[in-house]
């Protein structure tokens, strides 16, 4: 599996930011997939996870009520929307897949990474 993520630029402070990413092959419906990122000096962090299915979502507290993560299948497609961005939000966001088809928030167990798209929120 390939994942391409994009959508990153820089936004003023309570602005919204969606991205986006694409992965190939036929298997990304059975795949969980997951959002992280990581900031300067900082640990990559997880942000979000959406289930295989998309019925089951999952996020880390600091972005709850802020970002909504989605998918299509169909399009083989999964989504961060961002909302209410905050100056610390600022980091290079990865997507990546889980083979398993309900994903959780530890890094080491996903499978596949995308290539990680720049966010810059400033104040």
């Amino acid at each position: 599996v390939q994942l391409q993520a994009s959508g990153g630029g820089l936004v003023q402070a309570g602005g919204s930011l969606r991205l986006s990413c694409a992965a190939s092959g036929r298997t990304f419906s059975s795949y969980a997939m997951g959002w992280f990122r990581q900031a300067p000096g900082k640990e990559r962090e997880f942000i979000a996870t959406i289930s295989s299915s998309g019925l089951s979502t999952y996020y880390r507290d600091s972005v709850k009520g802020r970002f909504t993560i989605s998918r299509d299948n169909a399009k083989n497609t999964v989504y961060l929307q961002m909302n209410s961005l905050k100056p610390e939000d600022t980091a290079v966001y990865y997507c990546a897949a889980d083979k398993r088809r309900v994903g959780d928030s530890s890094w080491s167990s996903y499978d596949y990474w995308g290539q990680g798209t720049l966010v810059t929120v400033s104040s």
